[in-house]
């Protein structure tokens, strides 16, 4: 995300100033985004910035906004250790950009992972209450840049290619079958950006009273929620923004996440703020007071935010694997086998706090899925029999696992002897 929005500054500033080595400077930290993440943060950006030069037919020549050498750069730092990837894992290049880009577009992977994918209205919804409440003011930025027909003016290309990022990443996500709850993420820059434009040309009166509609509706679907079991809460608004809790309730097992009565109080302050917020907000429509009306929503969601966070610490606390970890560091002797059941995503910091290397049972189904097909892959990535084999050996076996007993491997081994829990998971020993 950082390396987006400043390669986006750099090259549209650059265009604008015509400043090449500045473009060049913005192409590198795109090439930094796709090493960070994914090859279309290389991509997909010049196309943007591309596209909206085109539409004021202001495309050429190319190398004032494509130099060559930042271009060159840009491939070197993204796709560079590809070659070197490939010499070492043969088919790495085919997984990266058929199987998990191309394949997955169309559902069709040859290795697919547990994500489970987000319907199209879910992810819509998902998505813009992300960008809430910026993404009404950039919705009416980009539908009064669309009106003046602002890509004929020079001095209006740079917000025209970061409205044409914004729509192309949510709209791209939106058409494909398969899209998951971040992936509407790299928009939120240009969303933001967008959006203090339109506080500034805008009706203000129009701008406040949409903001207070927005957050009274909020208010008062936090206010229904604090006065429920919560179950609708976890199932709707978790079962859909939250990757970890999707995945577990389409394996059939408890979601991994904090009680209820925990996120409760959360729900109830957030009531609070966005009521507030939404009374500010009607006064400034009716004064017509922008100033007033920004600096409510601004601290209306400056409240909100600790509660956000709040509710990340409580879910992350009640997923972490470090005190099951720390616990394997603490008794495990010289000799003994680490087994994490499941794919290791899911507890990726065990070989970190354990210091232990760790070995995966029924964990194929992953983003390992391709590393499960190299030679490699029998010594750690194993399947249900080895486990069973090497539990009744003389070797001593830890085994952490995520899963109830009675859907775990552990229902197949004999004398497992649960030596703690925490984080989700239960450590257990063959002695």
């Amino acid at each position: 995300m950082a390396a987006l929005a400043v390669g986006f500054a750099l090259a549209l500033s650059g265009v604008a100033d015509e400043r090449r080595v500045r473009v060049a400077a913005g192409l590198v930290a795109f090439g930094l985004a796709a090493l960070a993440k994914d090859p279309l943060g290389a991509l997909a950006p010049p196309l943007a910035i591309g596209l909206a030069l085109a539409l004021g037919d202001r495309g050429r020549p190319v190398g004032r906004w494509l130099p060559w050498y930042g271009v060159l750069f840009a491939v070197l730092l993204a796709f560079g250790w590809w070659i070197e990837a490939e010499r070492v894992t043969p088919g790495f290049v085919w997984y990266t950009v058929v199987d998990n880009h191309l394949l997955n577009m169309i559902l069709a992977r040859h290795f697919p992972d547990e994500d489970v994918p987000l319907g199209m209205g879910e992810f819509a919804t998902v998505a813009l209450l992300g960008a809430a409440p910026w993404v009404m003011p950039a919705a009416g930025c980009l539908w009064q840049l669309g009106r003046r027909r602002a890509w004929r003016n020079p001095a209006e290309t740079p917000w025209v290619a970061l409205g044409l990022w914004a729509i192309g990443v949510l709209g791209l996500a939106i058409l494909v079958p398969f899209r998951l709850p971040h992936y509407g993420l790299p928009a939120y820059p240009a969303i933001a950006l967008l959006a203090a434009r339109g506080w500034r040309d805008l009706s203000a009166r129009w701008l406040a009273g949409l903001h207070a509609a927005l957050f009274a509706a909020l208010a008062f679907a936090c206010a229904v929620a604090w006065t429920t079991d919560g179950s609708a809460f976890i199932s709707q608004v978790l079962g859909a923004a939250d990757v970890a809790t999707r995945k577990a309730t389409a394996a059939g097992v408890p979601p991994p996440i904090p009680p209820w009565s925990a996120f409760r109080p959360l729900i109830g302050a957030t009531s609070l703020a966005l009521a507030a917020g939404a009374l500010a907000l009607a006064i400034a429509a009716v004064a017509r007071a922008r100033a007033v009306a920004v600096y409510a929503t601004v601290v209306t969601l400056a409240l909100v935010l600790p509660n956000a966070a709040g509710a990340l610490g409580l879910v992350a606390a009640q997923r972490a694997v470090k005190s099951v970890a720390e616990e394997i560091a603490r008794r495990a002797r010289p000799g003994d086998l680490v087994v994490h059941e499941g794919p290791l995503e899911n507890a990726g910091a065990l070989p970190w706090y354990s210091r232990r290397q760790v070995v995966v049972v029924d964990g194929r189904r992953s983003v390992l899925a391709f590393g499960a097909s190299t030679p490699a892959a029998p010594d750690v990535l194993w399947q249900t029999p080895r486990l069973q084999q090497a539990w009744l050996g003389s070797q001593r076996v830890w085994l952490v696992t995520g899963r109830p007993p009675e859907l775990s491997v552990v229902a197949a081994l004999p004398d497992a002897r649960l030596v703690a829990a925490g984080g989700g998971r239960r450590l257990y020993v063959n002695r």
